[in-house]
């Protein structure tokens, strides 16, 4: 529908348009782009449009963002002035301006300073058509009338191109021998004969040239002036990525090569100052144009892509050890964050974005953003890409990884929270670039998941710019068969806040280590169990006995299977082993011979192992090769390190390290010293335990008692434990409600597992405002605490500064004072009566009378909690 204002069809004469007959009117919801050679021809316009607007007492807003000199002068009586931070980012400079258009209403009229001036801040065309495909429609639908302009030959076609089908008018201005030209190039929904002829400014108006010669001497210096633009085609981006390379090969100067190192890593690695700071200590300029050239579109590579290269170029600076010998060379890929933007842009889901953002819509809107994510659409020119590069891979199994621009930063760690997806690439190239694509789509949609708007809204950040980039990796490792997996991988932590023998040195660090892919050893599984290494006592195990150590160690294997085309989990070893697959485990683990016995007594044949890792930690520089990369990234750091690594053997036998990631570890430290009394009388102790906690030095008082009775949990049909699980989470909704009430958590196994038959099977967004948190084991009834340090549970447990401990009863040094637990008076009926039926599982008390002191010493390995 057409939206006409003919009462200020005089501002097109006013501002030298008037001639061209546009209609012969303005019509609301215009945007008015002009093309200009400098910021002086586009002020020339700018100035009579706000004249006019003051003098027909019209609301005009001043969208000041740009370095060059204002378009309106300071303190102009009538006109609103808007400062705004560009290179706070795209989404929260967009945001701003979607609000301020919302606060302001319909009927405004607007003048932006010059779009170009966003290319210092963004450093990409891309971004710039982005930024005016969101907000010109939103001007247009509020009845604005806006003013952009853009620098001729300052934006490649495709930019331009994005602008012109977004906008209603597109001018084209020249100033040449002293007068200013003007030839429209859109104009939407209006025609005249003369419309798109070019035009001369007459005194306050605009004629069209009719005279061929006075329009060749125009389209002359028209034509040297698109000559001398021959690289337009390139983005802004690609020129200063040229200009850097030219900067090398010339051999410049130090200053010269460090003012374009800071302007490239402002634009690329990120804007956190403490990463920076490494990246300026660790990388040079050659090294950002090799990430540079395994770049798919723009923006940032995001924290998970940062933390692995920094990882790496810290150590191949460390001239004590050969590591360039040691570790297995990385073979990544980088998708730029402002891939993402345009994804959400260019599918028309920006308004829906900036629901999701807003408080009311937080958790609401996030299940549609994440179903259309699923299904959108990427541009031609990303999917040229794409296809190159699953082409470079061919048939080579992939893993595509969340990078965001928060993830794996000083503070926030966003362990799990985003998805990473591998690729087996089998089937021809049009399948495996469609599995490529699909996978792509899935990570982006994890930004939408509960976990993640949980941990995003716990830790502050929902409002913040969260982009997501992708690191695309080849995954270490071999086939065995129509199997592909690494031969070891695991975690490692720089500090070990998870000792279990007072011998032992927490500043050591610890492994968690799995025979196949990492995934086992990153979460907590069902039903099986990693290993867990201390760096200083790297066959000292957290168990004792045989049959512990057969019970409480891996079982299965998760691996790449070519023949089904997916991952597979859980695939028991003696199933490998069955298959004849050639899995040489002499290295890590000892055969089980009464396993075999048995067997055989049963007329069946088979071998069976016990992964220990024994051999492999005790007969090889591992375990020291490994605690010296944590320290040395720990050192650079200035602060305790988490790493993911695999770990395979060259045809010689000799072990490589591929680092997969790096990242600060948030981990507690001991504290301040804590003094647990000699003698307590027993009827004041609730719990003690010696090992098996974390957390560090700890006084804490409690108010707060929550405590779900094994045998009562043990009994329940499946359906109810989950619905305990569920129970759990409200009552941690109502901790949250009200701050201030310190509570401890104990239930039966596994807090966090998916089989509720091994514990309780909450998710982290449900027991995120406890203090404490107990794991009681009951070896009978199958609840066995696994020690998760180094998983992402843990890094949740640590960043919510939760205290956590596995509970062994009957273990040496340990006491449980059952009776005290299940005399406590039951308020669950009163806080949540419609759960009221599991009174007989779960007992919430407040301890209203009494006060509970929990006690614990990382040097004696003692806690305790007494009345």
């Amino acid at each position: 529908m057409e939206k006409e204002i003919g009462e200020i069809e005089h501002y097109y004469t006013k501002l030298g348009v008037g001639i061209i007959q546009l209609s012969s009117t303005l019509k609301k919801g215009d945007n008015v782009v002009w093309q200009v050679d400098n910021v002086k021809s586009y002020q020339h316009f700018v100035t009579p449009y706000v004249e006019q607007a003051i003098k027909d007492k019209k609301r005009i807003v001043y969208i000041r963002f740009a370095k060059h000199p204002p378009l309106i002068p300071e303190g102009k009586k009538g006109v609103c002035v808007c400062p705004l931070e560009a290179s706070s980012g795209f989404e929260t400079f967009s945001t701003q301006i979607h609000d301020i258009v919302t606060r302001e209403g319909e009927g405004v009229f607007y003048v932006f300073d010059c779009l170009s001036d966003l290319l210092s801040a963004w450093a990409t065309d891309l971004m710039i058509g982005n930024f005016f495909m969101v907000t010109c429609p939103y001007l247009f639908k509020l009845d604005t009338i806006a003013y952009f302009a853009i620098l001729r030959d300052n934006h490649s076609f495709k930019t331009v191109a994005r602008i012109r089908e977004t906008t209603q008018l597109l001018l084209d201005v020249y100033h040449f021998e002293k007068s200013y030209y003007l030839q429209p190039l859109k104009v939407w929904r209006r025609y005249s004969p003369t419309m798109f002829l070019p035009h001369v400014q007459n005194n306050d108006q605009f004629v069209p040239l009719t005279n061929s010669v006075d329009a060749t001497r125009l389209f002359s210096y028209m034509s040297v002036k698109g000559a001398e633009s021959a690289e337009r085609y390139l983005d802004y981006w690609d020129h200063l990525f040229l200009e850097a390379r030219e900067l090398v090969e010339k051999s410049p100067s130090e200053e010269e090569k460090g003012k374009m190192f800071s302007k490239l890593c402002q634009i690329m690695i990120g804007r956190e100052s403490r990463i920076l700071a490494l990246v300026e200590k660790n990388f040079c300029l050659e090294d950002l144009l090799a990430i540079k050239a395994r770049m798919i579109g723009t923006g940032f590579i995001g924290g998970k892509a940062v933390g692995m290269l920094l990882a790496r170029n810290i150590l191949s600076h460390d001239k004590s050890f050969d590591w360039k010998g040691y570790l297995e060379p990385h073979d990544s890929y980088f998708i730029g964050s402002d891939v993402f933007y345009t994804y959400v842009v260019e599918n028309g889901w920006w308004d829906l974005w900036l629901e999701q953002k807003a408080e009311e819509g937080y958790s609401e809107k996030a299940a549609d953003l994440k179903e259309k994510m699923l299904r959108g659409d990427f541009p031609d020119v990303i999917r040229d890409q794409f296809h190159q590069m699953v082409e470079y891979y061919g048939q080579y199994p992939i893993i595509v990884s969340s990078s965001s621009l928060l993830e794996d930063g000083f503070g926030n760690a966003f362990a799990g929270k985003y998805e990473s997806f591998f690729c087996v690439n089998k089937g021809s190239p049009e399948e495996r670039y469609r599995k490529f694509e699909e996978t792509a789509k899935k990570v982006f949609a994890s930004m939408m998941e509960e976990e993640a708007l949980s941990y995003r809204l716990q830790r502050g950040l929902s409002r913040q710019d969260e982009q997501m980039a992708l690191l695309v990796q080849k995954v270490s490792g071999s086939y065995y068969k129509h199997y592909f997996f690494p031969f070891l991988a695991g975690v490692g932590v720089s500090y070990n806040s998870f000792v279990w023998h007072k011998d032992m040195d927490p500043k050591a660090g610890m492994l968690r280590l799995v025979l196949g892919l990492g995934t086992r050893a990153v979460d907590r599984v069902a039903g099986d169990y990693v290993t867990i290494v201390a760096l200083d006592q790297p066959t000292l195990r957290p168990y004792a006995g045989l049959e512990d150590m057969k019970r409480f160690t891996q079982h299965e294997v998760d691996l790449l299977d070519k023949d089904v085309n997916a991952i597979q989990k859980g695939i028991r070893l003696a199933k490998l082993l069955e298959e004849e697959v050639d899995l040489d485990l002499d290295l890590v683990g000892q055969r089980d011979l009464e396993a075999e016995k048995r067997t055989k007594e049963l007329g069946k044949e088979g071998q069976y192992w016990v992964l220990t890792f024994d051999k492999f930690l005790s007969k090889t520089d591992f375990p020291k090769n490994m605690q010296k990369i944590l320290k040395l990234l720990e050192d650079q750091y200035h602060y305790p390190v988490d790493v993911e690594f695999t770990v395979n053997f060259t045809s010689e036998g000799t072990p490589q390290v591929n680092l997969l990631q790096c990242r600060p570890l948030q981990a507690k430290g001991e504290g301040g010293p804590v003094v647990i009394p000699d003698k307590i009388p027993r009827e004041k102790i609730i719990f003690e335990s010696e090992g098996h906690f974390m957390g560090g030095n700890v006084s804490q008082s409690l108010q707060r008692i929550i405590y779900i009775d094994l045998k009562g949990y043990g009994a329940l049909p499946l359906s109810q434990k989950y619905e305990v699980a569920r129970l759990i989470g409200r009552l941690n909704k109502k901790i949250g409600e009200k701050k201030g009430i310190a509570t401890l958590l104990a239930g039966p196994g596994r807090w966090g597992t998916r089989d509720p038959s091994l514990g309780v099977a909450v998710k982290f967004a449900e027991i995120n405002n406890i203090s404490v948190l107990v794991e009681l084991a009951d070896l009978e009834a199958g609840f066995m605490p696994e020690l998760s340090f180094g998983s992402h549970f843990f890094l949740d447990l640590v960043e919510a500064q939760i205290f956590y401990l596995a509970f062994f009863q009957g273990g040496p040094k340990t006491y449980f004072n059952k009776e005290w637990f299940q005399g406590l008076p039951n308020m669950l009926g009163e806080m949540l009566p419609e759960d009221g039926t599991y009174q007989g599982v779960v007992k919430v008390c407040d301890l209203q009378n009494q006060e509970l002191k929990l006690l614990s010493d990382v040097a004696l390995q003692r806690v305790v909690c007494l009345q």
